[in-house]
């Protein structure tokens, strides 16, 4: 999955000696967001999140940040649709079809040898990745044996995923991927089509734990065989991206597998000597210490 916070809105933004008022200001909104909600923007790459923060005022039709941080803080539905338009979904089934068919290659075997999984996909955005994955155990056999653990911020995202159901519109691109990516079988064998949506067969999510989880204040919550976290990172500053890494090494079995997005690295971070690469283009790593 990719995280986005759109770089798509410049204009309307404050003229420079209005900037440090802004500065002030969207300070006050991020720490009172974070004491009042729990949700923790501080560390977030401020050019980006400037940004998206402005397009969401002038969606609301309010003036300036401080006139965003009155409703936020007293009315939680401007809240909870202020954190939707920072939290933009950029993602699709079997993405990076290259990366999967590498992992089928390359993970597979080495899962062959677990008497159980578990793998954790991080910001798990709308599902398609998950579900993407447990087509691939399914295919490979080892779903009944999976557990996945599909978390992000966001709870209209979740619903979404946990609904499975998506545009047929998309199945083109979809199918496309899933073949490039290794698939075995017939892609439709894996949804029901009615009318312009598809939903995926209940099999899928048999296996599968949606919960809400914020990676820049909640903690590890289990012991994974694997973990995916695909360009959320590259929205947060050097400080949370120390940080979360610090939380998927603690969350990671020995010998556990990173798969990263292919904007990320594990390069330049304070746990960079505790993985090796199993494949440098594809971004996946083992944890050796």
């Amino acid at each position: 999955m990719d995280f986005c916070i759109s770089d798509d809105y410049d204009d309307r933004l404050p003229e420079t000696g209005d900037r440090e008022r802004e500065d002030i200001e969207l300070e006050l909104l991020l720490e009172g967001v974070h004491r009042l909600y729990g949700y923790d923007f501080r560390n977030y790459a401020l050019p980006s999140l400037r940004r998206r923060i402005w397009h969401f005022i002038h969606s609301e039709n309010l003036k300036n940040i401080s006139a965003l941080q009155e409703k936020v803080l007293h009315q939680r539905p401007v809240f909870e649709r202020m954190v939707h338009n920072l939290s933009i979904p950029v993602t699709e089934m079997f993405r990076d079809p290259g990366l999967f068919h590498t992992f089928r290659k390359k993970i597979v075997p080495l899962l062959r040898t677990y008497p159980y999984i578990r793998i954790w996909h991080a910001g798990c955005s709308t599902g398609e990745e998950v579900y993407s994955m447990a087509i691939l155990l399914h295919e490979e056999g080892l779903y009944e044996k999976s557990r996945i653990y599909a978390t992000d911020m966001s709870d209209r995202s979740l619903e979404t995923a946990k609904q499975g159901i998506f545009g047929i519109e998309k199945m083109k691109l979809y199918t496309k991927n899933y073949i490039e990516a290794g698939g075995t079988r017939s892609f439709s064998e894996y949804y029901t089509a009615k009318y312009n949506s598809v939903i995926f067969k209940p099999f899928l999510q048999k296996n599968i734990i949606f919960a809400e989880h914020n990676l820049a204040t909640d903690r590890s919550f289990n012991e994974f065989n694997v973990i995916f976290c695909r360009n959320v990172m590259i929205y947060f500053n050097d400080t949370l991206r120390d940080q979360v890494h610090g939380l998927f090494h603690e969350s990671l079995s020995r010998f556990g597998i990173l798969v990263l997005g292919s904007k990320e690295s594990i390069q330049f971070t304070e746990y960079s000597d505790c993985y090796e690469p199993l494949d440098r283009v594809e971004k996946i790593y083992r944890k050796i210490k």
